[in-house]
This record gives C-alpha cells, structure tokens and sequence, in this order.
C-alpha cells in the first residue's frame, strides 16, 4: 500500500509554491517541490517518480522539513567539515621537513615511501594513496624522467635538437 506521509503545518501550500517557484539553487528548489508535492496530498511513491528520486529520500526530506521547518531544506554539503586528517600539524611540518632530505633508502620520495613514513609516525597502516595525498598537499609533483619510445634513435633526436638551435 502507497505510504502518505504527514508533514507539520511550518509552511501552507501555497506559501512552499512561492518558495520552489523562487527558490535560486538547484537542491533548495527540488527539496521545497517536494515538500510542496507531499503537502498538497500526493503520496511519496507519486512524488519519487515525478521528483527523480527514491521513496526512501523523499521520506529522509519530509522528515527533515518535519524536524526543522523550511530552513533545513537545501544543499547542507557546505556544512560537512570532512574527515580527520592522519597527521597532526606538528606531523605534517615534520613530514616536510623529511621530504627536503633524501629518504633513508636513496633515490626520491614516492608516495610509498611517504606512506611507509606516515606508518611508522602514526603507528597505523597507510595505504600508498594517502602518500601521494599528502604528498600533493605539500606541494611535490611526480619527479620521474619523460618516457622515452623504445625504438627512439638518439643519434637523430641529438641531430634534431642541434639543428632546432
């Protein structure tokens, strides 16, 4: 059986239409037309179809809209502050500090070297992805010579250069 469900009475049916109608950004204006749709009767299943989204989504708004009137509608994306990062500022100055010197093995600093460094700091496994994010972060770019075609003829390619001169 198709659920309807009850919003709270924060905003009339006509006063959620002003608003969709005038609503600026994009995730704003879908969340009041759905809330506008839900208002006016309509059952959630009919209102997933017209809106494009699930049943389950069309609930998650009309509860949040429940919970908080009209203000909780809208992009709430620039409220995530994101996740932890692995290294302490102290740790990340640290970090630079030994990427400036040559790693302890030779040869330069990759994001597995980075890695392996972040792991024996932290006392927890990192994976080769964070290197390569931290290493970004800190401003390295890959420093690996240019590919070289494997039937290059370096007599000609020295030949090419003297007379581009």
């Amino acid at each position: 059986m198709p659920r309807q469900v009850r919003l709270e009475n924060h905003l009339s049916v006509a006063e959620l239409e002003q608003r969709y109608r005038q609503s600026a950004q994009a995730v704003e204006r879908s969340h009041l037309q759905i809330v506008w749709l839900l208002a006016q009767g309509q059952q959630a299943q009919h209102v997933a179809q017209v809106t494009g989204y699930c049943p389950a989504w069309v609930g998650q708004i009309a509860h949040r809209y429940n919970q908080g009137g009209p203000d909780a509608l809208g992009d709430r994306r620039r409220d995530n502050p994101g996740g932890r990062w692995l290294l302490s500022e102290e740790q990340r100055v640290a970090l630079a500090r030994a990427l400036e010197q040559a790693p302890q093995d030779g040869g330069l600093w990759n994001s597995t070297k980075v890695a392996a460094w972040m792991s024996r700091e932290t006392g927890q496994e990192v994976p080769p992805q964070r290197g390569w994010d931290y290493l970004r972060l800190l401003g390295y770019t890959p420093q690996v010579p240019r590919p070289r075609h494997r039937k290059a003829d370096p007599d000609a390619q020295d030949t090419f250069k003297k007379n581009a001169a």
